[in-house]
């Protein structure tokens, strides 16, 4: 991260939901929820596993396994 203004992310999976507030992302170590504001993703290589955000970040929260569940439902509900 840089100046809470640029996020590279490694290990991504997949990009499970995003918009200019939150980003959920699937990465090799679990869910990984980053939120903010007005948040834009500046590159996306799953082949590489990396994924670039760009915008002020607010929050970057890891999911548990056990929570994953709980938590696909919570966002699940927000982006219907």
């Amino acid at each position: 991260m840089r100046g809470r203004k640029s996020l590279d992310i490694t290990g991504v999976k997949q990009v499970e939901s995003f918009d200019n507030e939150e980003f959920l992302l699937e990465t090799s170590m679990g869910f990984l929820a980053v939120r903010g504001y007005n948040l834009k993703m500046k590159n996306l290589n799953l082949e590489q596993g990396l994924v670039s955000i760009e915008g002020k970040v607010f929050d970057l929260v890891y999911l548990d396994q056990q929570q994953g569940d709980k938590a696909k439902g919570f966002f699940s509900k927000l982006f219907k």
